[in-house]
């Protein structure tokens, strides 16, 4: 027998509860708003006892990227947690720890970029790093983060993909909400999430080189391999995510994407984080008044999920993507995965941007983009 526990806490704390369960053993940290709470929590959790570990409070978000880089060739498991500039500042380090295949794991409480200044929620932070060799899950609720969390490590660590993971909340809208979680049992995730065994470390009775210049005539090389191991990736993440569901009981779609009324679906919303809540609303009002209207939800930015779209998108006539992020020169990011993977079929694809900067995005938006598509207009930024 195990015990399980429900607990009303914020998204944040719920990324904390399943870092602690994962035991990793050092914590770079350095708070930025709205990520604060998760190492907050983290250094009670160290500080009471809860949890064996080892903190390390440091200068700055980049400082805390650099410390993970160590932490991992060192061989040890790690985690840490920031948001917008934060993220920003950590740039120059993120394809460094994805290069050196190290298995990190991040949380990110989105939060738009600067300028003007703004703490409120959109994707422009993580979506900005895209590029950069990190598995981008998105959560919807803090039960999803909580799960995630824990699949993430399992992820990343696999020997197929060796690749970081940034597990994505929505800042504040999620991150500061709190929602019913169950916390599973310590002993029940340890047998879910094997102990960290890395494949390449840092050992005086065994040297290796770890972070060595490549020349033109290597580099290409370790780019094609982060790009083998991220279409691994898909296979891994859904596998994963069967794995957790059975054990759990909960599931997410298939890890990579979620249908919600998708399967007579003519016209539907590609929709990234917690708008999906209020879209889900918003499908059951339409589809009473016979609007056969759905969503896809997409949860795997990185990797990107392209046959699965298509597949669910093969009888639709139309579909609206929201993006809470600006690609400034050229719509949205999120579109422009979209319309490249949808090239050569034949479906009508329309681009919203919508809720930068916090902007609410209400169900009277949502269903203005419905009735966009719908009516054949074109898409334009919902403010």
């Amino acid at each position: 027998m195990y015990m399980v526990e429900t607990k009303v806490i914020s998204g944040a704390d719920a990324i904390a509860q399943a870092a602690k369960l994962c035991k990793p053993k050092v914590l770079p940290m350095y708070p930025i708003t709205p990520s604060t709470l998760i190492p907050e929590r983290l250094s009670e959790f160290v500080n009471n006892g809860e949890l064996n570990s080892e903190i390390i409070y440091v200068e700055s978000e980049h400082s805390a990227a650099s410390a993970l880089y160590g932490i991992y060739a060192a061989g040890l498991r790690s985690f840490t947690a920031t948001a917008s500039q934060g993220l920003a500042l950590m740039h120059e380090i993120l394809p460094i720890i994805s290069a050196s295949r190290f298995p990190a794991v991040m949380a990110v409480a989105n939060r738009a970029l600067s300028g003007p200044l703004n703490i409120w929620n959109d994707h422009s932070d993580a979506m900005s790093e895209r590029d950069q060799g990190w598995i981008q899950l998105y959560c919807e609720t803090a039960q999803e983060a909580f799960d995630t969390t824990i699949m993430a490590f399992k992820i990343a660590e696999n020997e197929k993909v060796s690749l970081p993971v940034m597990v994505c909340v929505d800042g504040f809208s999620l991150s500061h909400v709190y929602e019913p979680v169950q916390i599973e049992d310590a002993s029940e995730v340890d047998s879910f999430l094997p102990e960290y065994k890395p494949q390449v470390m840092l050992d005086p009775k065994k040297p290796v080189t770890i972070g060595a210049i490549a020349f033109p005539n290597t580099y290409f090389e370790f780019k094609e391999a982060e790009e083998i191991a991220m279409k691994e990736a898909e296979k891994v993440i859904e596998q994963v995510h069967k794995e957790f569901a059975k054990k759990f009981g909960r599931s997410y779609g298939n890890g990579l994407v979620e249908l919600i009324e998708m399967k007579d679906a003519e016209y539907a919303l590609i929709i990234v984080g917690g708008t999906a809540g209020t879209a889900r609303e918003v499908v059951i009002e339409m589809r009473k008044k016979k609007k056969k209207v759905g969503i896809i939800r997409i949860k795997s930015i990185r990797p990107f999920p392209a046959e699965q779209l298509k597949a669910a998108l093969k009888k639709t006539k139309s579909v609206g993507v929201i993006d809470r992020h600006a690609s400034i020169g050229f719509g949205g990011a999120l579109s422009n995965d979209v319309k490249s993977a949808l090239s050569g079929q034949k479906i009508v694809i329309e681009e919203f941007v919508a809720g930068l900067g916090g902007r609410d995005i209400s169900k009277a938006k949502l269903h203005d983009a419905f009735q966009t598509i719908i009516k054949g207009k074109k898409g334009y930024w919902l403010k």
